[in-house]
């Protein structure tokens, strides 16, 4: 964003905006004279030595007369470059922006087609890019490797030269050398069609694909093991296999997976009433992978953590979540493969309906589940804490360069991507929306677009207002608005609106300027105190109105808006009207059904955060909290509870905070105990939230508990002493924590180092953080660096881990200013996760002294990569922090000793 004046600006900001100007001086995209049409590619990965040799021939129509070829080539060796009856003069790499250009001798006349040939080899070790090896140990204790691709969204280049962008679609055909002894198969996005036995090694022939763009291409040379099932695509299309993979002695664990593949896949064909085009859709669970899964077109990839199901190891939580990341990647089949966007500009058009779908996905297979509720507080909630800072951007966004493109891939893309969908759809209403999705699939079928074709086919189907222009309010413009109720009269109630910033000096801030003035086209939904139970009304408030006002009864006490919290957006109503919700709260608050509850709670504090309201509206909403007993608005509640604490932590109403704290969770406390049900999923989940927050929040009986069981385990570690699935996370942590013993850490940690279940030991993992001993804490640091202890994925959630215990943070921070260098190295500038990780470090910070300390460290290490914008979110929420103890810590003070409410648990 802009500011008014240069000496506003921090020296950090100031080298960071320069170094995205300069990127944005380079031309990144490739000329459009050329466009592919198929690749012919071979590879030949080297197990042995984690290096791979390769072969291509890419057909190419030349649209235009050009007397060059010029595409993508990264950390490749090209040891030819030839063009099939044409010369080559010579070629040569651009580094910067990744290119192989190649000069001919003669031009390339337009309207002809050429076929270019290239032989090149490569390197697969320590990285998770690319072409890459990972490592995992048999049930026996024998090492194996694997070959794994992760192209998304500009690593396709590293394997082999291509046209590295999402609108150049063309067919593949993949020819893939793997060893013929060890159990070793390959597996790619299509069937295999031949398999030819060369002795030392086999070579295995792929059916030609259907045309996609290079980041979806994929590639597995392992040992896995697989079970199958049959899709039922009921009339639209074929019907199919689905097989799910994993390393041999992990196989049971994809049972679950494949049966939830099968059921959310069929579910997708149905409502999209489109046909999967592909003869066959594979999972494969990767032991070293970075991100949660991706979707490349007929073989998705996964961490093994976000496929594997075991009810041995596995908590609820777990199994939501890999049925979550399932439905997202089986939904990319259509949206983002079979649908592309033109450019990255576009990636909501992928991730926003993945992230909006998956929840319909799997409400449609678990409806017990609550996932539509759930959209709010794991989807809606975070980003609307993310997109209340000057750091956001918009849903659409201009970028270019690789690291540019890598950052993209956040919260906003995703989360309120997918909340603006959902606010969209409860908008022109279910029905219609489905039409458009179908009649958009269907318009654009391996093709690619841009926003407004998709948001053209749903205006088709509205003509009682300006769909476009409303959505162009939400898509083009960072942030979102509150709206401010006010009771106008005895018979109306009139409603302005503000950009809503979660700190108050930001108001202070020139930001740079939009088309619509940070105003928004709001679709407002309402119920009133004498509504009945369905009685739902609306009103679009337009952008550039000052105000709308809706005419009541007399008598009326209260207005709720937005219903359901479809919109995006937050509602500050005048102090009598908070009154009035908050005594009905009190009274019968399933007056209120469970999302409406969830967002009052979460708007009420997020206001008073931002000095929006006085705390006292909030903590006086929490009254009702002994009577509620449903897993989403306590789970609000929960997390806010918990993050008091740590900002009150060195106040002088600490202790008075944990005790009202304590005797809000005394009914739900006693409610949810101890023991899992298997049979209730969201009790399950209310649980694990209910005693996380309660042993956080030091409830004696609390950490009693965790301690006893963790003691019992950490004396005789087996399956009889080991806590339920749902437990162990809050028994390791907190029974760590209250050992805090050198000899039980020493243990739990030999115990990590032997775990072989991937969800076990983040599990393990969150419980050697427990510990208060810095030194313990600053060892599990270094021991970080030996990717055989932790792996590349986890690393940054170790971090994360550690950092979160008030003991760890600065020894973390403290860690990795010292160590940048050497962890720049080993990640990269362009990974997106270690681009992030500064603003989860100081996340927590509070002072002058720890804010100068941040500049200082981007003073002295100004290249920031794909972490530009963490870079500034860190230092906005620092400001933040101070601001908010300046602002609430005396108003919460005073509430606390006048309140009666406090108890001692």
């Amino acid at each position: 964003m802009m500011y008014s004046s240069f000496r506003c600006w921090p020296l950090a900001l100031l080298l960071t905006i320069v170094a995205c100007v300069s990127a944005q001086n380079i031309d990144y995209r490739l000329p459009t004279a050329l466009e592919p049409t198929h690749y012919e590619l071979y590879l030949h990965p080297d197990l042995a030595t984690g290096n791979f040799t390769g072969q291509e021939r890419i057909t190419i129509n030349v649209k235009q007369a050009t007397s060059q070829i010029i595409l993508h080539s990264h950390k490749l060796t090209l040891t030819s470059v030839y063009v099939l009856s044409r010369e080559v003069e010579n070629f040569r790499l651009d580094t910067e922006r990744e290119l192989l250009i190649i000069d001919m001798k003669q031009p390339l006349a337009a309207d002809g087609t050429i076929t270019l040939g290239i032989i090149f080899e490569g390197q697969m070790l320590n990285k998770l890019v690319g072409l890459y090896t990972s490592n995992y140990k048999t049930a026996t204790g024998q090492q194996r490797t694997i070959v794994n691709s992760q192209f998304e969204p500009t690593y396709a280049r590293q394997a082999f030269p291509c046209f590295d962008e999402p609108a150049l679609k063309a067919t593949f055909n993949i020819t893939v050398v793997h060893p013929t002894a060890g159990s070793y198969d390959a597996i790619s996005n299509m069937n295999k069609i031949e398999s030819q036995n060369l002795g030392e090694n086999t070579m295995a022939t792929f059916a030609i694909s259907v045309p996609m763009s290079t980041y979806l291409a994929c590639i597995i040379v392992a040992d896995f093991d697989h079970q199958k099932s049959t899709v039922k695509a009921n009339g639209i299309g074929a019907d199919f296999e689905m097989r799910a993979f994993a390393t041999p002695h992990q196989l049971s664990k994809v049972t679950f997976a494949l049966e939830f593949g099968v059921a959310v896949t069929e579910y997708y064909i149905k409502y999209f009433k489109v046909e999967y085009p592909l003869p066959k859709l594979d999972m494969a669970a990767i032991p070293d992978f970075s991100s949660n899964a991706m979707e490349h077109w007929g073989l998705v990839t996964y961490r093994e953590t976000a496929l594997l199901y075991d009810e041995n190891y596995s908590s609820t939580l777990n199994k939501q979540a890999t049925a979550a990341v399932l439905a997202h990647e089986i939904t990319h089949q259509w949206f983002g493969n079979l649908v592309t966007m033109k450019w990255w500009n576009d990636l909501w058009l992928n991730e926003g309906f993945a992230r909006f779908m998956q929840y319909k996905g799997v409400d449609d297979v678990h409806p017990d589940w609550g996932m539509l509720e759930q959209f709010i507080i794991m989807a809606l909630h975070p980003v609307m804490d993310f997109d209340a800072k000057l750091s956001s951007h918009p849903i659409v966004q201009k970028v270019e360069s690789p690291d540019e493109i890598a950052a993209i891939f956040d919260t906003i893309s995703y989360e309120k991507a997918g909340s603006i969908l959902r606010m969209l759809e409860n908008l022109v209403g279910s029905t219609k929306f489905e039409q458009a999705v179908t009649s958009y699939l269907t318009k654009y079928k391996y093709q690619n677009t841009v926003t407004d074709d998709f948001l053209s086919e749903v205006a088709a189907l509205v003509t009682d207002f300006d769909l476009k222009l409303l959505m162009r309010t939400w898509t083009e413009q960072m942030g979102y608005p509150v709206l401010k109720v006010e009771r106008s009269s005895n018979e109306a109630f009139t409603f302005t609106q503000q950009r809503f910033l979660s700190n108050k000096a930001s108001y202070e801030e020139t930001v740079e300027p939009t088309e619509f003035g940070y105003k928004w086209t709001v679709p407002i939904t309402y119920y009133l105190d004498s509504s009945k139970a369905d009685e739902i009304s609306s009103i679009i408030f337009s952008y550039d109105s000052d105000s709308v006002s809706v005419r009541v009864a007399e008598n009326v006490k209260w207005i709720k808006l937005n219903v359901h919290q479809m919109g995006f957006y937050r509602v500050n109503y005048e102090a009598s009207i908070w009154e009035q919700i908050t005594k009905q709260l009190i009274a019968d608050h399933k007056r209120f059904d469970i999302a409406d509850r969830a967002q009052l709670l979460n708007d009420a504090f997020a206001l008073a955060d931002a000095s929006q309201i006085s705390y006292n509206v909030s903590l006086e909403m929490t009254a009702y909290l002994s009577s509620e007993e449903d897993f989403v608005p306590w789970y609000v509640a929960a997390s806010k509870l918990v993050a008091l604490k740590k900002t009150l932590m060195y106040s002088e109403s600490y202790a008075s905070y944990l005790t009202y704290a304590r005797s809000l969770l005394t009914n739900v406390y006693k409610n949810v105990g101890w023991t899992v049900d298997a049979n209730n999923h969201l009790k399950n989940r209310l649980r694990v939230s209910v005693l996380n927050a309660a042993c956080s929040l030091g409830v004696g009986d609390c950490l009693k508990e965790a301690a006893e069981r963790f003691n019992k385990w950490i004396a005789n570690p087996s399956a009889a002493t080991r806590p339920a699935p749902d437990l162990r996370e809050i028994v390791y942590h907190y029974g760590m924590q209250q050992a805090n013993t050198e000899a039980s850490w020493e243990k739990l940690l030999a115990i990590y180092q032997e775990e072989t279940d991937p969800s076990e030991k983040v599990k393990i993992m969150f419980g050697l953080t427990g510990v208060s001993d810095g030194q313990l804490l600053y060892r599990l640091l270094e021991l970080a660096n030996d990717e055989s202890i932790v792996r590349s994925q986890d690393y940054h959630t170790c971090v994360q881990y550690i950092a979160a215990n008030p003991v760890g943070e600065s020894i973390v921070w403290d860690y990795y200013r010292e160590n940048w260098v050497q962890l720049a190295e080993r990640f990269g500038l362009n990974d997106r996760y270690f681009g992030r990780l500064i603003a989860s470090i100081t996340s927590g910070f509070a002072s002058e002294v720890k804010l100068e300390e941040v500049q200082e460290f981007y003073k002295k290490q100004p290249e920031s990569g794909a972490g530009a914008g963490s870079r500034h979110q860190a230092i906005e929420t620092i400001k933040y922090n101070m601001n908010w103890l300046q602002e609430n810590s005396a108003d919460i003070s005073s509430w606390l000793k006048g309140t009666k409410s406090a108890l001692t648990v």
